[in-house]
């Protein structure tokens, strides 16, 4: 009996070295594909390789659902999720080489041609160099796994402290696992340091950018645009707190020396090809816009105002002999595409009549920041961003909508999305307890393009109220607004509803933020003590 229990527990401490044997080889196969990939390129790992596949095929409504949940964390999140599942599969493949050694480092190899199908299939992929880092990783991780249980593999005789029970090469597992974590560290470490130094040019460049004084300055922010109450936002949204919604894992880091931009297409007369420089030197203009992402909920986080620099888009398209459909062009769409692949499609039309349609290389008194789309963005002020707002932009290509379905619109999401009209209540927060009394509820509204005329406020199912409404800074950006009441005692529902420049009043009708954006009203319950 005391043979038993001994041998029950030898084979309890083996499988769990078996997981062990698995976890650390897939910790050697991330290790070696970092490194890898810090000489191909670092989006060609496969964690972010498998990751952007999961995003390219993810419906949209999960897609919602993420980035109402997670924010700007999503991308992080699902990493996350990639290693956990990548962890699990790991311990698996584990088990399985103690009963059988070639089965798991077939399977450690498997996934290593997952990842390798998935980085060149990607829309931004490299090509056959792309690959390398998955199956190098994956190599590397299927011989460890064959090594580490080799060492695990019972001997055919006993061990002389077993008491009889089969052995295995204690130290052996002990020494290659040690030797196998070191050297998985050092490699994680090497991989990260070169793929640090392959955004380095994109910064000393960004760094060397000195913005040349635009042509047609921004007009001053009237007085009063801003409203000096705590817990509404700022008239202008800084760069850092500014929100960030996109398919990139890693933020794509462009040399500005080395970048251009190509124009062609149906019915470009004169194609384009322009560097940074060449776009410095034309004549820019400086815009307050308000852009909003169409993933923004009722009330939600997903738009900010920021002071744009830019070069006119309407110029260049008219430059390169480009006529909006209204005069005879033969294009509607303007495809944008990104160098990590995205395709973005804005209507034309849109695009030439007369709005400040730019190619922005600045935000707020700087040049773009890395992670919104340096060197260059498109900015159309009116359009949600999936159709407007195209970052690390390098090729405008003119074509049709029947001709073609950019990224989102493959994804059920509408052709062309207007901005509609919204307005959020920023103080007070729901479930907040203030005072009987004055209370001040303020908030933001924006109706892009179409400029805010009115904004009303409700309590409970009382009579809508004006609420005073700060300076109007232009037609394209959003305007803060207050409102003094008379709180009394109780449970009450503030409800705040939007009159844009058209007329039009902000609907009640409740819509999910698929296909084209948000439909509603923002409300917020308080109880006042």
């Amino acid at each position: 009996m005391p043979h038993v229990k001994k041998f029950s527990k030898e084979r309890l401490t083996r499988g769990g070295l078996g997981a062990v044997s698995g976890l650390l080889a897939a910790f050697a196969a991330l290790g070696v594909a970092e490194v890898v990939a810090g000489v191909v390129r670092p989006q060609a790992g496969p964690v972010l390789a498998v990751g952007g596949a999961a995003i390219d095929r993810t419906p949209a409504a999960v897609k919602d659902w993420a980035i109402r949940s997670f924010g700007s964390d999503d991308k992080l999140m699902l990493q996350l999720g990639i290693l956990l599942v990548l962890g699990a599969l790991a311990v698996a493949l584990g088990l399985l080489g103690l009963r059988h050694r070639p089965a798991g480092a077939i399977g450690v190899l498997l996934f290593g041609v997952v990842g390798a199908v998935a980085a060149l299939t990607r829309p931004d992929t490299g090509g056959v160099p792309d690959v390398l880092p998955s199956l190098a990783g994956a190599a590397a991780g299927g011989s460890l796994l064959y090594v580490l249980t080799g060492r695990l593999t019972l001997a055919s005789g006993p061990a002389p402290d077993t008491a009889g029970a089969p052995g295995w090469d204690r130290r052996g597992f002990l020494t290659a696992a040690a030797a196998a974590a070191a050297a998985s560290t050092a490699a994680g470490a090497l991989g990260r340091g070169l793929a640090a130094s392959n955004g380095k040019e994109a910064a000393a460049s960004r760094a060397a950018v000195v913005l040349p004084a635009p042509a047609s300055p921004a007009t001053p922010v009237p007085r009063g645009a801003a409203l000096r109450i705590p817990g509404v936002s700022p008239f202008v949204t800084s760069n850092q707190d500014f929100y960030r919604v996109d398919t990139a894992l890693v933020v794509p880091k462009v040399d500005a020396d080395r970048w251009r931009l190509r124009l062609h297409g149906k019915g470009v007369a004169a194609p384009l090809d322009l560097t940074f420089r060449d776009l410095l030197r034309r004549e820019l203009i400086e815009r307050d816009i308000t852009l909003t992402c169409v993933s923004n909920e009722v009330g939600g986080p997903y738009v900010g105002n920021a002071r744009w620099i830019g070069a006119p888009l309407d110029d260049l398209l008219r430059e390169a002999g480009v006529r909006p459909p209204s005069q005879g062009g033969p294009a509607d769409q303007l495809v944008s595409r990104s160098v990590d692949g995205m395709t973005i499609g804005t209507p034309v039309e849109d695009v030439m009549d007369g709005r400040d349609a730019m190619l922005a290389v600045g935000m707020n008194g700087e040049p773009l920041p890395l992670e919104h789309g340096f060197p260059v963005r498109m900015v159309v002020p009116g359009l949600y961003g999936y159709v407007s707002a195209c970052k690390w932009i390098q090729d405008i290509e003119l074509t049709t909508f029947d001709a073609y379905d950019p990224y989102w619109v493959r994804r059920n999401w509408a052709r062309e999305a207007p901005v509609k009209t919204q307005a959020r209540i920023d103080t007070p927060k729901p479930f907040a307890r203030p005072k009987a009394g004055t209370v001040t509820v303020a908030g933001v509204a924006w109706a892009q393009h179409r400029g805010i005329d009115r904004v009303e406020i409700q309590v409970d199912d009382g009579p809508w109220q004006d609420a005073d409404l700060a300076a109007q800074a232009g037609p394209d950006t959003w305007r803060l607004w207050s409102w003094s009441w008379k709180a009394i005692p109780g449970s009450h529902t503030l409800t705040v509803r939007a009159t844009d420049g058209a007329g039009r009043v902000q609907t009640a009708d409740r819509a999910r933020t698929v296909p084209d954006g948000a439909g509603g009203r923002h409300s917020v319950v308080i109880t006042v003590d």
